[in-house]
């Protein structure tokens, strides 16, 4: 019987990753708007509120799908046990690294995390501004 050596996986083309990323700032900014919705237009409120879900649903479910995928490579390749140990790198353990540098690299979720920090903020001080 011939070993099957694990496969590193690919990261995900741009166009994937950007589409991902507009949808997670589209589903902050809905769940932000919906404090103008409450006050002045409340029949939009429930349309907005399943956009932000939905979108946050499809988002979450794709950052899940990567976070897995990466803990996957950690797993099979050893990798962790390998940098603990000081053990040589094989071409495949550095595969399997480059493969999470890039995917860390050309994930935008930290844009994300400051997207919706300031989008908090702002719809924060909006309420305060409406209702104070």
């Amino acid at each position: 019987m011939t070993e099957t050596r694990p496969q590193v996986p690919g990261t995900l083309p741009m166009a994937v990753v950007d589409g991902f990323f507009v949808l997670g700032l589209f589903s902050a900014f809905m769940f932000r708007i919906l404090i103008v919705f409450t006050s002045w237009q409340p029949q939009w409120f429930r349309p907005v509120w399943y956009a932000g879900v939905l979108g946050y649903v499809l988002f979450f479910g794709f950052r899940f799908y990567i976070s897995r995928k990466r803990r996957k490579v950690i797993t099979t390749f050893g990798l962790a046990e390998k940098l603990e140990g000081r053990e040589p790198l094989g071409e495949e353990d550095r595969k399997a690294l480059l493969y999470l540098v890039h995917s860390i690299r050309k994930s935008r979720e930290n844009i994300n995390y400051l997207f919706i920090f300031v989008l908090s903020c702002l719809a924060i001080v909006l309420d305060l501004w409406m209702h104070g």
